[in-house]
């Protein structure tokens, strides 16, 4: 696959989020990346069911739902309604994983796998098969603005590898962090999904910050299969 834009709107203007989200959708953007924290697994509270609803009314492009919460399975459901095309749920937090990936699934939404920073990716060995996507944090998830971690581009590359053992082509998402500056090198890392916030809403033209990120991060894809 090439490389898709999800701009996080944690970091948009929360009085404005429509217009937010046609700046993105304008810019280029091909997923709107939804953070849900319930101030127990995550130290901040963000927004819920009924938040999602709303951007979907609005979005012309699919929502990624982003769940950094202690007890997804009680919600999935909920945010599927809500209109989310893909939900994330954390490695950390989810004793019984494939359960809850096939029941993601079993709703008609794309399941994604979250591995925080400290996380092995020997935690998800046994589900890479069945997952659509994993998302790899590149900072500790909870707020935005956040300072990438170098060391995130080694974790994309080894997650890629047990995908690639699984016969897995499932994208690799990472989220946190990513700017200008490094898209290009987690791109070439193997990411194929491309989480922003700060680098897009906290400028003064966030439609044409997602267009120069995009246009990045494909001649990053473009640099790499000429390799």
């Amino acid at each position: 696959m090439s490389v898709l834009i999800a701009p996080s709107i944690l970091s948009a203007d929360f009085a404005a989020l429509g217009d937010a989200i046609a700046a993105a959708e304008r810019g280029g953007a091909d997923l709107i990346h939804v953070d849900v924290m319930d101030g127990h697994f995550v130290p901040n509270i963000t927004m819920g069911p009924q938040v999602v609803h709303s951007m979907k009314l609005v979005a012309t492009v699919p929502l990624d739902v982003h769940l950094m919460i202690s007890d997804p399975d009680r919600f999935i459901e909920a945010f599927a309604e809500a209109g989310a095309a893909m939900i994330s749920v954390h490695v950390e937090v989810l004793p019984h994983l494939h359960r809850t990936v096939h029941a993601i699934k079993g709703l008609g939404v794309k399941a994604g796998v979250v591995l925080n920073p400290s996380t092995p990716i020997v935690a998800i060995e046994q589900i890479a098969g069945d997952v659509d996507f994993v998302l790899v944090m590149s900072v500790n998830p909870g707020f935005g603005g956040q300072t990438f971690i170098p060391r995130s581009e080694a974790k994309v590359q080894d997650v890629r590898a047990l995908l690639d053992r699984s016969n897995n082509p499932a994208p690799i998402e990472i989220d946190g962090g990513i700017d200008l500056q490094n898209v290009g090198r987690v791109v070439a890392a193997g990411a194929r999904i491309i989480v922003a916030g700060s680098a897009l809403f906290h400028t003064p033209d966030p439609e044409r910050a997602t267009r120069d990120l995009k246009t990045a991060a494909l001649g990053a894809v473009s640099a790499s299969s000429t390799r």
